[in-house]
């Protein structure tokens, strides 16, 4: 397919118009005798956030991780990791659904990693319990001799739920709502470094 062919945005970039399936692989278009991935237009970041979580409960993991990194991209420098940490383990329910337990293991080790140095509850997130659901997920498919089965754990909400703030000092949440940020945090302050690979 040519370049002049491609699916393009309004803006005119490139974008995936092809359906996908709800673990995010594309399907041929017109497809729609399978559940597909839902496109999701959160209006703000606290919104993408509540989405996300509803998206992870129900295992729609590609579709939680497409709301969860309007978190990400919003977040001050003190949270990225956490994010991260947190998009990670949704993109490792990804894999696992794809049946990539190599995948999903290598993510669930990442996640762990950035999860490490956040306090156990953090911005209403149950943290100790992600690690935990982490190393656990880690184990199991690493036992080459045992029939993996990863129980995948419901987000891991604290009393009040997760919450978002672009202040780093914070201790709740803001009392306005967030706007999407049309660029990550690090991109639109023109920090010239490069992203992080989250998957």
């Amino acid at each position: 397919m040519s370049q002049d062919a491609r699916d393009r945005r309004e803006d005119g970039r490139p974008e995936q118009a092809r359906p996908r399936d709800r673990t995010g692989r594309p399907l041929p278009y017109g497809t729609d005798d399978v559940p597909l991935a839902e496109d999701h237009e959160p209006g703000s970041v606290e919104e993408a956030l509540l989405l996300g979580v509803a998206l992870w409960n129900d295992e729609r993991f590609f579709e939680a991780h497409e709301c969860l990194e309007h978190v990400w991209h919003a977040a001050p420098d003190v949270d990225r990791d956490f994010w991260q940490g947190v998009i990670q383990v949704a993109v490792a329910g990804v894999h696992l659904q794809r049946d990539n337990l190599d995948g999903a293991m290598a993510l669930f080790t990442r996640a762990a990693q950035r999860l490490s140095g956040y306090p156990d509850v953090h911005r209403g997130v149950d943290v100790e319990q992600l690690r935990t659901a982490c190393h656990g997920a880690v184990a199991a498919l690493s036992d080459a001799g045992a029939v993996i089965e990863v129980g995948f754990p419901e987000f891991p909400a604290m009393d009040g739920g997760p919450w978002f703030t672009p202040d780093a000092g914070a201790l709740q949440p803001p009392d306005r709502p967030t706007p999407l940020p049309d660029a990550p945090v690090w991109l639109a302050t023109g920090r010239a470094r490069e992203p992080r690979r989250r998957d």
